[in-house]
């Protein structure tokens, strides 16, 4: 993107629509996208998604980067932006910016076990990484997987047709967990980092890698560190509040630094010294 104005979205059309959610309370989408331009991106980066006449918003990619011929987002619909997008379908034009922000840093993870926690929406940023590791030419370089996935309710998961997939990889534990016990419901119940203690761990050779709501956020760091992580090995993606993605508009700002060029992805340490906003 460096010879491109980054203000120039690229042309795309939507390919599919999938209803990832089936609660009343949660509504998620995952758009499937083919680019009239396609670009390379690595786990972490995200994208500006704009729809003429209506407004942009910003979303992590969904999708593994090792696909070539489409990409995908997912999109929770909150407000005026999002409503227009949900109402989009096969077929329709989209215009897209980017790649921006920085990346998970697979390099240095590499011959370390990894510890997966994602709070509902907060998988999608998560599963370009957990799709690109597991890929046969890059699993070997990353010991012991495991996933806990959790959602207010059973119709809350996203990617759920991923799962069986994700648990029958080598060497890797596949958990979900909901808020309060359902109907029917045979696994977890409980906020996350209530339940890291029960799922066997080496403390030592782990990368903690975390996405959800920042409350769910602060307190699985809080708990990581709790039991002797140490807060250069957490690492987590904030997306809140960015707007235009390249630095300029401010509205990312967070002390000294701004979500869209210095981060998404943070680790513990690096936000132990920026104010706690996120």
């Amino acid at each position: 993107m460096s010879d491109k104005n980054p203000y120039l979205p690229s042309r795309a059309v939507i390919l599919e629509v999938i209803q990832e959610t089936r609660s009343d309370t949660q509504d998620v989408k995952t758009f499937r996208l083919k680019l009239d331009e396609p670009f390379d991106y690595r786990p972490g980066q995200f994208v500006e998604f704009s729809v003429p006449g209506v407004g942009e918003c910003t979303f992590g990619f969904a999708s593994s980067p090792l696909i070539k011929d489409y990409l995908e987002l997912t999109v929770k619909r909150t407000g005026h932006v999002t409503e227009h997008i949900h109402m989009l379908s096969p077929g329709s034009t989209v215009w897209i910016r980017g790649p921006f922000g920085n990346t998970f840093p697979l390099e240095k993870m590499e011959g370390s076990d990894l510890f997966y926690v994602a709070g509902g929406l907060g998988l999608a940023p998560l599963r370009p990484m957990i799709d690109y590791i597991f890929d046969p030419a890059n699993r070997g370089k990353y010991g012991k997987i495991n996933m806990l996935t959790a959602a207010r309710t059973p119709g809350d998961f996203i990617f759920a047709y991923d799962y069986e997939k994700w648990a029958s990889m080598p060497d890797t534990s596949f958990f979900q967990t909901i808020d309060s016990p359902a109907e029917g419901w045979d696994k977890f119940v409980g906020f996350p980092h209530t339940l890291i203690d029960k799922i066997p761990f080496d403390i030592n050779n782990t990368f903690a890698i975390l996405c959800g709501p920042p409350p769910m956020i602060k307190a699985l760091s809080g708990a990581f560190l709790q039991l002797g992580m140490s807060p250069e090995r957490i690492y987590t993606t904030l997306e809140m509040r960015m707007t235009c993605g390249i630095g300029k508009c401010g509205k990312c700002n967070i002390g000294h630094r701004y979500v869209c060029i210095d981060g998404p992805v943070f680790s513990m340490a690096e936000l132990s010294e920026m104010p706690g906003e996120y």
